[in-house]
């Protein structure tokens, strides 16, 4: 997780132990943008954290000190954005392909921050830096490290006539995948040099588009 410096707080409180990966959960929500013409524009990504991650987040900011999980007006505005300030190289943990080739997106564009029932959900908005034809695309949500762990659940939509199916991931052998790396590496390098395997366990996002 390279996101913004508040992320420390999770890698501080949550357990160490190399075999408690993932730390963090997040229900994962895509809009993607197609034009009428076919053309994948943007993607609108939305992450629910956990209740025990947002804990942390109103913690480490000061916020909700009645611990109702809910946020006033003001605490609200102090929290808008602030899982957006990401460092050089990060990649949002949204990974968009088209024939194994990977597509460019911009920056992230801030579109909304809310907290409910404890948990904080946010919604950005990544455009691409060229668009490309949709039909054939695959979008997986994913953190590299598997330090959080992105689920579809959230819902996904499609616009432009296009389509979209999800195949979950064969979870046998991305368990089994983290066990041969992990075995393979000295136990006191388990927790810092974390093998990737973050998109063994992804989800699988196709467009496809026309008859």
């Amino acid at each position: 997780m390279k996101r913004i410096i508040p992320l420390l707080a999770a890698a501080v409180l949550a357990p160490q132990d190399a075999g408690s990966h993932p730390h963090i959960f997040v229900d994962t929500a895509l809009k993607v943008i197609v034009s009428d013409t076919g053309q994948l524009e943007a993607v609108e990504i939305t992450w629910a954290y956990d209740e025990f991650y947002s804990l942390l987040i109103f913690e480490d900011r000061g916020l909700d000190g009645d611990y109702d999980g809910a946020l006033t007006a003001q605490e609200l505005a102090k929290l808008q954005g602030f899982d957006m300030a990401w460092v050089e190289g990060f990649q949002g943990d949204t990974y968009l392909t088209r024939a194994g080739e990977a597509l460019e997106m911009g920056a992230p564009e801030h579109l909304a921050t809310e907290v409910a029932d404890g948990r904080i959900t946010t919604r950005h908005r990544r455009v691409l830096t060229e668009p490309q034809a949709a039909d054939g695309v695959v979008i997986k949500a994913y953190d590299p490290g598997y330090y959080t762990a992105y689920t579809m659940t959230g819902g996904l939509e499609v616009s432009g006539g296009c389509q979209a199916s999800v195949t979950p991931p064969d979870l046998d052998a991305a368990y089994t995948k983290v066990e041969e790396l992990l075995y393979a590496m000295p136990a006191d390098q388990a927790e810092d040099a974390y093998p990737e395997v973050g998109e063994a366990f992804a989800d699988t996002v196709r467009l496809s588009c026309g008859a």
